[in-house]
């Protein structure tokens, strides 16, 4: 017997199962008691279908071919979209091959353009003259621009008339193209104008360097015909003079030698006696913030402890109502695997029930007429009703100690 949920639904969706089972019970008149239920392909083998068990099967089958034209019109939207991506693949493949013969030209104009900006009165065979001159970058230009004229005809011709019809019928591609083309243009001259700006800059910075060495170079050149004048101006001091004259002038120079001998001696007495009592005074605010650190650590130190002791009798207290909580547990589990068995046991009594009641069912049956069917059916759906509120206590039961479980794992 099965006591799945999903029994009284199945029951309400085809009610004619029931009838048809029933029948089915009148081909075992002539078996005994203790003989077993037929096969289901022998029972299924006397099915009547019913009016409602047809309708049933029609809607089913209708609402199958709904989903079936569902599918069918999803598959045809996913085929239309991956066509249409693999053309705008295909047409961007084509507008990127055709970037590059424009970008090669884009390349001439702007050499055309800077080497006429150099020289007004040239023409547009520049290009050329400057190949033959030896210009690489005119050269390369120039071979660049070979290959795009070499590489334009490789391409497919389906794929050249596609571009074509599709520049044909959108103008505004070729608009857009134009002005990606003229910002490119000015974002080069923009570049080539800032080129030339720090190109400037740093000529700039070349004459001022040189500036700076040529007047060092001036200054040197000073400093030693002064130098070699005053070597001379003292020489000839040195002949002229007499001996008083430089003993004066060495005492003079003693003198003043003495002088700034003893201020400096007396400046620097005064920055060591400043230096002095600046170190006094930095050593007096050392002890005050030596002190008051001992006292923080003194206090960090004994609240230190203090945590330590209450965490070890927080952790005592929450190990013993852990062993207490686990204790609990195992015997509500112990409990509750008793309930289980128990539960187990009634089950397969209530289904050894249920057999038995079916066996006399089909017993009764077979010495009943067909005048008593709408009694019989009566019966079974009391007999329904009966184990549908069973279900129901066994579900409220179930979800009790589930109920308990979930309290004892959040306890």
């Amino acid at each position: 017997m099965d006591f799945s949920p999903h029994r009284g639904m199945h029951e309400g969706r085809s009610p004619s199962l029931q009838d048809t089972t029933m029948s089915s019970s009148h081909t075992q008149k002539n078996r005994g008691d203790s003989t077993p239920l037929p096969p289901i392909n022998e029972r299924l083998a006397f099915l009547r279908p019913s009016r409602e068990l047809l309708e049933y099967y029609r809607k089913k089958i209708a609402e199958f071919d709904e989903e079936h034209e569902d599918l069918v019109k999803q598959l045809e939207q996913y085929k239309a979209t991956f066509e249409e991506q693999f053309w705008v693949e295909e047409e961007i493949s084509v507008i990127e091959k055709s970037h590059v013969g424009l970008y090669i030209y884009i390349y001439i104009y702007i050499y055309i353009y800077i080497y006429t900006s150099n020289e007004p009165h040239s023409q547009v065979t520049i290009p050329q003259r400057a190949v033959q001159s030896g210009d690489p970058y005119a050269r390369k230009l120039q071979r660049s621009g070979q290959a795009g004229t070499k590489q334009a005809p490789l391409k497919a011709p389906g794929k050249q008339d596609r571009s074509k019809e599709g520049k044909k019928e959108d103008p505004q591609i070729l608009l857009l193209q134009v002005e990606a083309l003229q910002a490119q243009l000015e974002e080069q001259t923009r570049l080539s104008k800032e080129q030339i700006e720090t190109l400037l800059e740093d000529r700039k910075v070349r004459v001022e360097e040189t500036q700076c060495r040529a007047n060092e170079k001036s200054w040197m050149a000073e400093k030693d015909r002064l130098l070699r004048e005053l070597d001379r101006c003292r020489e000839q001091l040195a002949l002229s003079s007499d001996t008083e004259q430089e003993r004066e002038h060495e005492r003079e120079i003693l003198r003043l030698s003495l002088v700034e001998k003893a201020s400096r001696h007396s400046h620097s007495e005064e920055s060591l006696t400043e230096q002095l009592a600046q170190a006094h005074r930095l050593a007096e605010m050392y002890r005050e913030q030596c002190v008051t650190l001992e006292d923080e650590l003194g206090k960090i130190r004994e609240e230190g402890d203090v945590g330590r002791e209450i965490f070890k009798e927080r952790s005592d207290k929450v190990a013993k109502r852990l062993q207490l909580m686990a204790q609990r547990y195992e015997a509500l589990e112990k409990r509750r695997n008793m309930e289980v068995e128990g539960y187990k046991t009634d089950i397969k009594l209530l289904r050894q029930r249920l057999k038995d009641v079916e066996k006399q069912l089909f017993k009764v049956t077979l010495n009943i007429g067909p005048d008593q069917d709408l009694a019989i059916l009566d019966a079974v759906r009391q007999g329904n009703k009966k184990t549908q509120k069973i279900q129901g206590e066994l579900r409220n039961l179930k979800a009790k100690i589930c109920g308990l479980g979930n309290e004892l794992r959040i306890g």
